[in-house]
């Protein structure tokens, strides 16, 4: 009787293993299901535009269609040369995976918070939007080269046509040409060594001005995606501005793909840069 069921014993415990498979499998699929969200931190404030609605408007945009937490530091000060304390240290992207500039800060000609910036952008992703290609303007071209593009000015605020020439790539593939309301056009000064998504007509008069709106650059250290589009709130609530955008970031995250293109369901934290904290909670 003892040999018999030193016998059965192994058998039954053979039974029994693909059973405890069977039920720890439906929760190893869950967490495959669930990849960890994206951590963005988005950094806006300074002259000429409504940031304390537009970076509401960003964040919660952009966590609709992406499983990204999108942290935001911003300033309501309108100045060509707001304070920014974010960059006050050189571990100031710390725990971010990609950053979105959207701050509008001309006259800061600190040599020192520059390169803070674009030490970070060595190897930490970068999105920038409207007027952070006029940022920085320090008597060096190497914010410029950062971008990619150098925009030195803009024209009157009138429609643009937007098309996207590349439709296979997959930042603009399945996006829609399309025309905003009234706008401001970015010139092209100088265009390095950048891969163009968007082109915008506008037409002044007589006059029609074609420039390069969204592009990518893989040659100045991390990815980054930029577009010079988004001067008015009506602009950047537009879904097609979002969507623009949104796959533009993971794009430059190297996230773009069905895990990651659902909407983050957690909370982010916005901070007003004068030293007031808020929570934001987007279930």
């Amino acid at each position: 009787m003892m040999k018999r069921l030193l016998i059965l014993l192994p058998l039954a415990l053979l039974g029994l293993v693909p059973l405890a498979f069977l039920k720890a499998e439906p929760q190893a699929v869950k967490a495959q299901e669930a990849p960890k969200p994206l951590k963005a931190l988005l950094i806006a404030g300074g002259c000429c535009h409504d940031y304390a609605k537009q970076h509401e408007v960003l964040f919660k945009g952009i966590q609709a269609r992406a499983n990204v937490q999108v942290d935001v530091m911003w300033t309501r000060d309108k100045s060509t040369n707001p304070p920014l304390p974010v960059y006050e240290n050189d571990d100031w992207a710390t725990g971010y995976d990609i950053i979105i500039h959207d701050e509008c800060s001309a006259n800061n000609k600190d040599l020192a918070v520059m390169e803070r910036i674009l030490k970070v952008h060595e190897t930490i992703p970068a999105v920038h939007l409207h007027c952070a290609m006029h940022s920085f303007r320090n008597g060096t071209d190497k914010w410029p080269k950062h971008l990619g593009l150098h925009s030195t000015g803009h024209g009157p605020q009138k429609p643009l046509e937007i098309t996207y020439p590349n439709e296979d790539h997959p930042i603009t593939k399945g996006l829609e040409n399309w025309t905003t309301k009234n706008e401001e056009l970015y010139n092209n000064r100088e265009v390095f060594d950048i891969e163009p998504l968007a082109m915008a007509t506008q037409k002044v008069g007589e006059r029609e001005n074609t420039a390069i709106v969204a592009w990518t650059n893989t040659k100045s250290g991390a990815p980054s995606f930029s577009t010079t589009v988004g001067h008015n709130t009506y602009t950047v609530e537009d879904p097609r501005y979002l969507d623009l955008i949104t796959r533009g970031l993971l794009w430059a995250a190297g996230k773009l793909n069905d895990d990651y293109l659902v909407p983050y369901t957690g909370d982010n934290v916005v901070t007003e840069m004068d030293g007031k904290k808020k929570v934001k909670r987007q279930k």
